[in-house]
């Protein structure tokens, strides 16, 4: 499939691009280039390949989520900077 100048000058003022003419003759060859490379895939006979959305097996790599002890208060907050009771003390941010 070949595209025309036009077409990459329409394309270009849709994304407010713009074009020299040199630019706008190169990228008419790379889309062109590209529309064809996919005609070619086109012609290739996939019906008996399953459709995938990843070419390995993924597979889910967490952990079972079992309750276990949570780390004691004191240990938690041991090196904050500073603390006011049992929380964090952070400086205001916001005024």
């Amino acid at each position: 499939m070949r595209i025309s100048e036009g077409d990459v000058e329409h394309i270009a003022r849709l994304a407010r691009l713009e074009l020299d003419p040199e630019e706008r003759r190169r990228y008419t060859e790379q889309l062109s280039d590209i529309l064809n490379y996919i005609d070619e895939l086109n012609e290739l006979d996939t019906s008996s390949v399953e459709p995938t959305s990843h070419v390995i097996p993924i597979k889910n790599v967490m952990r079972d989520d079992l309750p276990q002890p949570s780390l004691p208060l004191d240990e938690a907050l041991g090196n904050a900077p500073q603390r006011k009771g049992n929380f964090y003390r952070v400086p205001r941010i916001i005024d």
